[in-house]
């Protein structure tokens, strides 16, 4: 079993800087797909942000690539987004995951994960 809890969430202006974190504990995660979702209102939940840790895999969105970092702290079990160059689209709700295994239906899909956090709320004002 896995549990997962998100932090770091805030408002920020436009241009602004974040970094979310994710701790985990009942399983080590290194060995998991871990991603990190948003949901903004009115609007599906979308995947941004994926990681296979223990080869360094990573994949993203074309809505945050080269603006978000996902990592992995092995030594903590923590998931991090850093998120810089932040824009007012970016607001929205922000989830982690993760999945035992393959995420068969894609690494920024959400019904490839098993455990969800509760959200952090990303507010990004103009």
């Amino acid at each position: 079993q896995v549990h997962l809890v998100e932090s770091g969430g805030g408002s920020v202006q436009a241009g602004g800087s974040l970094r979310l974190s994710c701790a985990s504990s009942g399983e080590y995660l290194a060995y998991n797909y871990m991603a990190w979702f948003r949901q903004a209102p009115g609007k599906e939940r979308e995947g941004i942000a994926s990681i296979y840790s223990i080869v360094n895999r990573t994949s993203y969105a074309d809505s945050v690539k080269d603006r978000f970092t996902i990592t992995h702290d092995n030594a903590k079990n923590t998931l991090y987004l850093q998120m810089n160059s932040l824009k007012p689209e970016d607001t929205a709700i922000y989830y982690c995951a993760a999945v035992n295994g393959v995420p068969w239906r894609g690494p920024l899909n959400t019904k490839s994960y098993t455990y969800w956090g509760q959200g952090t709320q990303v507010t990004v004002s103009s």
